[in-house]
């Protein structure tokens, strides 16, 4: 029976008969923890992109279990979040309806492909069981001080009514109405993740993670070391503070900005400039974040009519709004130093402001500017020939006998805001009453489950404020009439700590078993996407801390090695999608050519870090592979009991070689991820046992211990595949049994090497010689081939060159 998706059903029913993937708790000498990024069941079906991410992953898991490793390998599902609101808006389908018909879809999906998943560890977030513990989680972080309330603008659609999320906000306007966004301010809940800033840092260089990620999160973080300045607002007792990291260049400030958004503005906006400031902050308002920071955009603003008290001088500067500056950045206050300052050069010049130079040979904008009159320096002249450090530190002690200035540390990474106005998420667990304020929910009443009934049209309310059998309840201080908090947790919650949740998912008395989780973690292999560098892999880094210092956890992070997986394009490069007509349905190629064709094409069809475009001929190749293979491995089956010949010649050696050498490949590339050259060496050695197969006399224990070796090396890639033909050489059951193979160094030092024959320099042919020839016998083997005569061509050899083990170049002229 030749290769097939019946072959495939075949090994899976055996597979889950003899539960040969389950996980061994009670050994944990070998533990490996391997996981995957699990997914989001909004697209119904996998996609390609989950194949080449589950499937390969599973396949470097199966190498480490033959390797002898006890591999926890669990899987599960994303299950909260908008796109299942917004189907249910579109539909009238509720969003617990649809999301749990996905995931049956996917878990089928998921077990054809054969992986060696343990379904009894299975985790979905939408699921109160789950989600009572996620409450829980925020419970603790509200007990110590790192969860809290303070009001925040959001994104806001005029027209659907809703907030929205930043990643639903395309070029200013709401992606489902294209109306304009707007910033709206709403008293949201945050998790004090900034408490954790430094150590987050610090502890990023002894990952075995890709530079690239690390650079981002270190990015992400951004730690700025600086001072804090103070401000007064001129004939006020109002002041306000700015971070800086260029103190030197204190003297050269000609005007402060402020935020737009920020709480002076109102206060010392005089009325003459009261409306062109009202009209600029809410233009303001339409702006992105992410434009807003953008340092190719024009940068605008408006004058208050107010002026700060420079701290050392005394002098007048202007204040101004800028959208460039951002209340949740830093102070959201600046120093303008125009003359050293690209940014604040292109305000100044663009609203004639004044522009004062103060560092000599400094980077400035224009090194054509003169100097200012106070000096050459830092237009002081009692620090006059310091160096700039010496002249920061000396200003900032200044400031501070002062009580107007310190040397401070500052990160660019914001609190994260964890409130979402919607239905489908984990409700917050917290009760506002009259009497008590914000009282948590007891934990013995968790969960707070999710009503079923509730309305989704949006009209600027979360769908359960309008919910009265959900918001109405008694308060658990004093029993009088109380409200529950209508918003939900962002998602990223739910999956900053589900491998915690994986190895103890049944656990009805808490979240995990300390013991256990601390004996199975951290995650030895995690495997996702690269869109996940900065916000995923910081609030779980983030949630591992925390439950730390709260005693749960014995370890400082919780993935140890994380491998990105690249993305598969459409045929025609561009990335899949449903418009562009170039999606991949791996249901119609394992239907046509079995789940193990489709995992060995993704395999060695691209490198698994960068992707690339899917191949219709490639697939169709890679069938061609695996029929070549059976058809071997049929043959020598009906003939392997035929008394062969017992020597170990030339031809034997050259076999023997490209076996170890395949198996020290194989082993190498697989365990790096790189799954396209280890196909590679099997592909070298499936035609060395064909061209082996077609001489005479063949070595019959040697041909069957290479094709043993052969089905035991592919076994990762083509599991149903690989079982079939363990079957038919007549081993016993299964070869995931089998320990994983060993090579020898031995037979991978050849009595030849192969050398080039260079002709004034240019490489014409090649030829082998014994591994011990001298340069003498080298030379002559090169000159005595039949080829060299061409070459030469009745010229004369001026000398020949050897470099041994490399190459012979024959100069003739």
């Amino acid at each position: 029976m030749a290769y097939s998706t019946e072959i495939d059903r075949k090994w899976q029913k055996k597979w889950e008969e003899t539960q040969i993937y389950k996980f061994d708790k009670n050994n944990m000498e070998k533990k490996l923890y391997c996981l995957e990024m699990f997914s989001y069941p909004s697209g119904a079906k996998l996609h390609a992109g989950h194949w080449f991410n589950f499937g390969l992953t599973d396949s470097w898991a199966r190498m480490k279990r033959m390797q002898g490793y006890n591999v926890f390998h669990p899987q599960g599902f994303d299950a909260f979040g908008l796109p299942a609101e917004n189907y249910a808006i579109k539909t009238g389908i509720h969003p617990k309806d649809s999301t749990m018909q996905n995931i049956a879809t996917m878990e089928e999906q998921l077990k054809r492909m054969g992986a060696t998943f343990d379904w009894d560890y299975e985790v979905i977030t939408c699921l109160p069981e789950y989600y009572k513990w996620t409450q829980w989680i925020f419970l603790q972080l509200y007990k110590h001080g790192l969860a809290y309330r303070k009001n925040a603008p959001v994104n806001w659609c005029p027209s659907c009514k809703t907030v929205l999320a930043n990643e639903q906000v395309i070029d200013g306007c709401c992606e489902r109405c294209n109306s304009e966004v707007t910033k709206k301010n709403l008293t949201q809940w945050f998790f004090k993740i900034t408490q954790y800033a430094q150590e987050l840092l610090d502890c990023l260089p002894q990952l075995d993670w890709p530079e690239k990620t690390k650079k981002i999160q270190t990015n992400w973080i951004g730690r700025s070391e600086g001072a804090e300045i103070e401000f007064q607002v001129a004939g006020t007792d109002l002041t306000f503070r700015v971070f800086t990291t260029r103190a030197d260049t204190l003297y050269g400030v000609t005007y402060v900005v402020l935020a737009p958004e920020h709480e002076l503005v109102d206060k010392i906006t005089t009325d003459d400039c009261r409306q062109a400031v009202e009209d600029y902050r809410e233009a303001v308002k339409k702006v992105s974040e992410i434009d807003r920071m953008s340092t190719v955009r024009e940068k605008t603003g408006v004058f208050t009519g107010a002026y700060a008290i420079h701290p050392l001088t005394g002098e007048k500067v202007p204040i101004w709004i800028a959208d460039y500056v951002l209340a949740g950045y830093g102070t959201g206050c600046v120093m303008a130093v125009p003359a050293h300052d690209e940014r604040d050069y292109e305000f100044a010049t663009k609203y004639n402001l004044e522009i004062r130079r103060v560092i000599k040979g400094a980077e400035g904008v224009d090194d054509a500017l003169p100097f200012t009159e106070y000096g050459i320096l830092t237009g002081s002249r009692e620090f006059d020939g310091y160096t700039s450090e010496e002249a920061r530190i000396a200003i900032v002690r200044e400031l501070e006998g002062m009580n107007k200035g310190e040397l401070k540390v500052t990160y660019r990474l914001r609190d994260w805001l964890v409130s979402r106005q919607r239905y489908w998420g984990a409700p917050i667990p917290i009760i506002y009453c009259d009497k008590c304020g914000t009282v948590p929910v007891p934990e013995d009443q968790l969960p707070v489950e999710l009503p079923y009934n509730v309305v989704f049209t949006p009209d600027g309310e979360s769908p359960l404020a309008k919910c009265e059998e959900f918001v109405h309840t008694t308060c658990p201080c004093c029993g009088g009439p109380a409200k529950r908090d209508t918003d939900t947790l962002d998602t990223f919650v739910c999956s900053s700590w589900y491998y915690l949740r994986y190895p103890d998912n049944k656990n009805d008395k808490e979240p995990f078993n300390r013991e256990l989780i601390n004996r199975m973690l951290p995650v030895d292999k995690y495997v996702g996407g690269a869109e996940h560098a900065a916000m995923h892999l910081l609030y779980a880094r983030f949630f591992t801390k925390a439950l730390r210092d709260m005693g749960y956890l014995d370890f400082d992070e919780p993935f140890l090695s994380l491998v990105h997986q690249g993305t598969i394009l459409g045929a025609d490069g561009q990335k899949m999608s449903k418009s562009r007509g170039n999606t991949v349905s791996p249901d119609e190629y394992i239907e046509k050519y079995g789940s193990d064709v489709f995992r060995m094409y993704l395999a060695f069809g691209f490198s698994y870090v960068e992707g690339g475009p899917w191949s219709d001929e490639g697939i169709k190749a890679m069938d061609r592979f695996i029929a070549r293979v059976e058809r071997l491995i049929t043959k020598f089956a009906s003939e392997k009991d035929t008394k062969g010949s017992d020597q170990f010649g030339p031809n034997e050696k050259e076999l023997n070689y490209i076996r170890h050498y395949a198996i020290k490949s194989v082993t190498e590339d697989t365990e790096v991820f790189q799954f396209n050259t280890a196909i590679a060496r099997l592909m070298e050695l499936i035609n060395a046992l064909y061209k082996y197969d077609a001489l005479e006399n063949r070595n019959m224990t040697l041909m069957e211990e290479t094709i043993r070796d052969a089905i035991l090396l592919m076994s990762p890639f083509a599991p149903h595949f690989a079982e079939e033909m363990w079957e038919r050489m007549g081993y016993d059951y299964s070869v995931f049994n089998q320990p994983w193979p060993s090579y020898d160094e031995k037979a991978l030092v050849r009595d030849e090497i192969e050398m080039a024959v260079q002709f004034n320099g240019q490489v014409k042919y090649k030829i082998n010689v014994p591994r011990d020839a001298d340069n003498q016998q080298i030379e002559q083997a090169a000159l005595s081939d039949e080829r060299a005569a061409g070459y030469i061509g009745g010229r004369n050899i001026v000398k020949v060159i050897v470099v041994k083990g490399r190459l012979i170049n024959i100069v003739v002229q």
